[in-house]
């Protein structure tokens, strides 16, 4: 869905994909994909040169990338509010996700890079666009979101770049947005000395 957001708006994207061919039907020449073991350091530095922008949409990616060298700003969709708030044999299941989004925040945050996490409520796989928005504190621990909302308001994220970082929660609610570079503003604002 990322990507997808990403060809709309024209944006020049480089994907790290498990099966090149795969994404070249997917996405034709829109696309540059790069297929390797993400775990080298020499494969992601040849995949991350000329990368200004990373949008990472799971856990564990940022936390095995050994330099951030060169990236002006990362956008991290992240789901640990969600892990952190679900209990009993469920929370057992996820532990290791938990780690690695705890894992990811925090390299992130330490890196100094300026940073937008997105800490999104439980990801639907339902259509995008048919409900508003909800920005409330908390609310990623019990609300959702769909699938292509969440990736429109990573690509969104692009156009607002914060001094270092900043987190806000979002799931799906009753306000609309329609113009979100001056909501994202707003919330940046609103955090003002929350901005890690």
């Amino acid at each position: 869905m990322v990507i997808l957001s990403l060809i709309v708006k024209r944006a020049r994207v480089k994907a790290l994909v498990n099966d090149k061919r795969v994404a070249s039907e997917a996405f034709g020449d829109y696309v540059e994909s790069l297929s390797g073991d993400a775990s080298t350091n020499q494969f992601l530095s040849k995949a991350l040169r000329g990368v200004r922008t990373i949008i990472c949409p799971t856990e564990g990616f940022l936390s095995s990338i050994s330099s951030l060298k060169g990236i002006k700003h990362v956008i991290l969709l992240s789901q640990l509010s969600v892990y952190k708030g679900t209990g009993g044999i469920q929370a057992l299941m996820k532990g290791n996700t938990v780690k690695l989004a705890e894992q990811d925040e925090s390299k992130l945050l330490a890196s100094g890079i300026p940073c937008t996490i997105i800490r999104a409520g439980t990801l639907q796989d339902a259509p995008g666009g048919q409900q508003g928005f909800c920005f409330d504190e908390g609310s990623a621990v019990k609300g959702s979101l769909s699938n292509e909302d969440a990736a429109l308001i990573c690509v969104e994220a692009i156009n607002v770049v914060p001094q270092a970082g900043f987190i806000f929660e979002v799931v799906n609610g009753d306000e609309k947005v329609s113009d979100w570079k001056e909501r994202l503003s707003q919330l940046m604002e609103r955090a003002g000395p929350k901005l890690l």
